[in-house]
């Protein structure tokens, strides 16, 4: 566990504090009041989306491959009404059979894994054929001059937070055998401009899903 790793876990409910209160925490629980069946959530952090799941769903697993961020993850689970399992696992290598999941919820995770690609087959792979992808994700900017700012700043990005703040996760989703239902564009509350650009939305599996 690095140094950085066990900072970043201290640290991150109170850094993203702000934001929640703005906005971003209302922002979930409209995301998530659409989970439903056997619910994975992957890069579950801090546990910040568990309050705004329903009541209703058969079962909620929550994913997280960082040691402290899990150690946090696992006292939140612990105090919670709602009921979860927690497993260390990365969104690119999902330790769960194919067609396990219903929902697969992922907020502002695809950012920063390793392989973006990747973890978007996982999650095709692991959700049932018409099962849901509901995202909520910083995302690289329409606006080209802003991209290109993006571009040139992403090192600090990727050296503050671990993160890239312009990959292009909507393409990567289409790409990878999602059909984007409903996607909002936004801005995620209190950031700075280059992390700004959200999307908010639902991608579905399709029924013929690729099966590579």
């Amino acid at each position: 566990m690095g140094l950085r790793s066990r900072l970043f876990a201290l640290i991150y409910d109170r850094f993203m504090a702000a934001g929640e209160k703005a906005g971003l925490a209302a922002t979930r629980a409209e995301l998530l009041a659409d989970a439903n069946g056997a619910v994975l959530e992957i890069g579950a952090g801090t546990g910040l989306n568990l309050p705004h799941y329903p009541d209703s769903l058969d079962a909620l697993t929550l994913a997280e491959p960082d040691i402290a961020m899990l150690s946090r993850l696992e006292r939140t689970v612990a105090r919670a009404p709602t009921r979860a399992t927690v497993i260390r696992a990365p969104a690119e290598d999902l330790p769960y059979d194919d067609d396990t999941f219903d929902t697969v919820v992922s907020t502002l995770v695809l950012c920063g894994v390793d392989d973006q690609p990747r973890a978007v087959r996982e999650i095709r792979r692991v959700l049932k054929p018409g099962g849901q992808l509901l995202f909520l994700e910083h995302v690289r900017a329409d606006d080209d001059r802003l991209a290109r700012r993006q571009d040139r700043i992403n090192w600090f990005n990727q050296l503050t937070t671990g993160c890239d703040c312009n990959r292009p996760t909507m393409r990567t989703l289409e790409q990878g055998g999602f059909v984007l239902d409903h996607v909002r564009h936004g801005d995620l509350p209190k950031a700075p401009s280059f992390v700004r650009p959200m999307i908010v939305g639902r991608a579905t599996r399709p029924a013929d899903a690729l099966t590579a």
